[in-house]
């Protein structure tokens, strides 16, 4: 494949901004890539894996010159490096991010970029538990949905991050921001505090059973609650920067568990079992939709490109 952007930036250097790193570098999608991550630890974890050309100690720093910008920091975070990146962006260039809630993204880093320069919100739903510079892997993205909210920006500016993310094999979509806030609380964040929540009923109720609930947990336990190993910064700037729509979601999920409560109670066999069967086709749905395909475990020497390539 041709190069797409000649420089890209990354703006925190995690699972996500790596992968696409890896990605980048695998299909040749972008001519250098220069990282800044806030640890100093992270900066060198980069440069030692090679996922980065260069990395620098500052936010401002890493744009300049950048024809691709990538904001992978937290959700409550971005106003603050749009902030900081602003007066040094070149004109023409495109800011992108990666964070799952678009609503408050948008409104917190729009308001810092300078005429001339593209803001494109974005949001790969792709990932895995791990975090970190050594948890990303050049296949993240591959047919997975990479949703874009552009929000009126330049066609041919979204056309060309459109196709950076069809080069790493990610299938795209565009959405306002508010349907993509309402459609990732169903689908990502509500779920995301309910695992959280099994983990701490199941601590609790360990201290009571003397570890029998960790010992021996059933690959349903380990299956559903796999995604409370998520970083817990990102997770809390998403619930408070996705507010509205993840209580909502979370209201109809109560209402949900009550009725089935109540089912359960009275002995109601029929309503369980279709409600059971009526969730196991959409179930299946997903999986025929190839949305159900479990990121690879990769051991850490997978994972790591060589130096400079």
């Amino acid at each position: 494949m041709a190069v797409i952007y000649d420089r890209v930036a990354l703006i925190g250097l995690g699972l996500i901004a790596s992968s696409m790193a890896h990605a980048m570098k695998a299909k040749g999608l972008a001519g250098e890539i220069v990282g800044y991550a806030r640890s100093a630890e992270t900066r060198a974890a980069a440069l030692e894996i090679g996922f980065c050309d260069r990395v620098t100690e500052t936010a401002a720093d890493a744009v300049r010159g950048a024809d691709l910008v990538v904001l992978a920091v937290p959700v409550g975070a971005m106003g603050a490096i749009a902030e900081e990146i602003g007066p040094h962006l070149a004109p023409g260039a495109t800011v992108t991010d990666v964070g799952s809630v678009k609503q408050a993204v948008i409104a917190a880093v729009a308001p810092h970029m300078p005429q001339g320069v593209h803001f494109i919100a974005g949001h790969p739903i792709a990932g895995t538990e791990h975090s970190g510079p050594h948890s990303g892997f050049a296949t993240l993205f591959e047919n997975r949905w990479w949703l874009l909210t552009p929000e009126g920006a330049d066609g041919a500016a979204v056309a060309r991050l459109r196709a950076l993310c069809e080069g790493m094999g990610a299938k795209v979509d565009e959405m306002d921001a508010a349907h993509h806030d309402l459609v990732l609380a169903v689908t990502s964040h509500t779920p995301h505090l309910i695992a959280y929540t099994m983990v701490g009923v199941a601590d609790d109720l360990r201290r009571v059973t003397d570890s029998e609930v960790i010992n021996y947990s059933a690959a349903g336990f380990r299956d559903f609650t796999r995604i409370a190993a998520s970083d817990p910064t990102m997770w809390r700037d998403v619930f408070l920067t996705n507010k509205e729509a993840t209580l909502d979601i979370l209201g109809r999920f109560t209402e949900e568990l009550f009725a089935l409560q109540r089912a359960i109670r009275l002995g109601d066999g029929d309503h369980l079992h279709a409600y059971f069967t009526r969730t196991r086709a959409i179930r299946r749905g997903i999986i025929e939709a190839g949305q159900d395909t479990a990121a690879p475990d990769f051991g850490r020497a997978a994972q790591v490109a060589p130096k400079g390539g």
